[in-house]
């Protein structure tokens, strides 16, 4: 059985479904991000795993114990929100402590709790002030001190590191994971930047109009994508539409100028598909070379490596290459452009409709 189990679950907001027939199961320990665009549900299933949402059907086990209509504070759940709400006319250590304080701790035992968890985010020496002298960061790790120091069985963050910028949001992505490795809390994370999900999940939750569209560990999201909205909402994706003709054992594939040869697949013979070819998974070639050529309409340097935009007989291809040694190709350069076939992945899956 697993530690969390969301079962059929489904918010009605009228006759709208922010959240609908909704299954997940979360193993002890694991973090497990909810990944979307703005509107997908993911905060709504968050907030009745909380309990701060009312379930409108479907079922909320937490370690063998039904949650579904438990009131917030009898969870027992640690939770991080996007404002880390702390309170200002508190110390960090007052912060921290409060939620020990309403669970009627002993002193002796709620200060050495508070100073454990102080030092898990290394805040040792920044007991003593308060919010408002903290930096972003800090405040941060008080509101994750604050959730941890009760030792909850499930942490729950919401969007947690989206108000800091882009370099702070980046340590803190590695910091979270390492302090959630060292505790063990099995956590659920609701975000919807694909690379915070995908550097620090166990497995991502994708959802799309109030529904899960696949659940896989970060690396098998990205490399195998069963639909265009995953294929392009996680990462950057090339989606090439063609034929795909049945010859015995395998098929060919026609996107026009581009003529491929594959092993065959669950297709149907002689239908319409769509293949997503991620732009590093593209090699330049000279001219003539490769399965066709492109025009460069435009480049964009970030550092490691360049973005291409090439105008091709199968439309525009996005191009990722590595900021190499050699010189860069200039815009209107004309180049040849290949990939293997293994790189291509066949899109199964019909997207949610809005």
């Amino acid at each position: 059985m697993s530690f969390l189990s969301l079962e059929n679950l489904s918010k009605l907001y009228g006759s709208h479904y922010a959240v609908e027939d909704l299954s997940i199961d979360v193993e002890k320990g694991e973090f497990v991000t909810l990944l979307g665009p703005s509107g997908c549900g993911k905060t709504t299933t968050l907030q009745m795993i909380a309990g701060f949402a009312e379930v409108s059907s479907g079922k909320i086990t937490l370690d063998g114990r039904d949650i579904t209509h438990t009131k917030p504070n009898d969870r027992g759940l640690g939770i991080v929100f996007q404002s880390y709400a702390l309170f200002p006319h508190m110390t960090v250590h007052d912060n921290v402590s409060f939620g020990l304080e309403m669970r009627r701790m002993p002193k002796a035992e709620r200060l050495d709790r508070v100073r454990a968890a102080l030092a898990l985010v290394h805040l040792d020496a920044y007991a003593d002030r308060y919010p408002r002298e903290l930096s972003g960061g800090q405040r941060q790790r008080v509101a994750l001190a604050r959730a941890l120091v009760i030792e909850p069985p499930v942490l729950l963050l919401d969007e947690p590191l989206s108000n800091l910028d882009a370099k702070l949001r980046e340590e803190m992505q590695f910091e979270l994971r390492k302090i959630q490795r060292k505790v063990g809390t099995t956590t659920i994370m609701v975000t919807h930047d694909q690379s915070e999900a995908m550097s620090i999940s166990d497995r991502i939750v994708v959802m799309q109009a109030g529904r899960v569209t696949q659940i896989d560990e970060p690396y098998k999201l990205y490399d195998q994508p069963r639909s265009t909205f995953i294929s392009t909402f996680v990462g950057k994706a090339n989606l090439l539409t063609g034929y795909a003709q049945s010859t015995g054992t395998r098929f060919k594939i026609d996107l026009g100028e581009v003529r491929l040869d594959i092993p065959q697949t669950a297709l149907e013979p002689d239908t319409e598909i769509t293949l997503s070819l991620r732009p590093e998974k593209i090699s330049f070639v000279p001219t003539g070379q490769g399965l066709l050529d492109g025009i460069v309409t435009a480049r964009y340097f970030l550092g490691d490596q360049w973005i291409y935009y090439l105008s091709t007989s199968v439309g525009e291809l996005v191009v990722v290459a590595p900021n190499a040694d050699s010189e860069p190709l200039p815009e209107q350069a004309r180049s040849g452009l290949t990939w293997s076939v293994s790189a291509l992945r066949l899109l199964t899956e019909r997207d949610s409709q809005q």
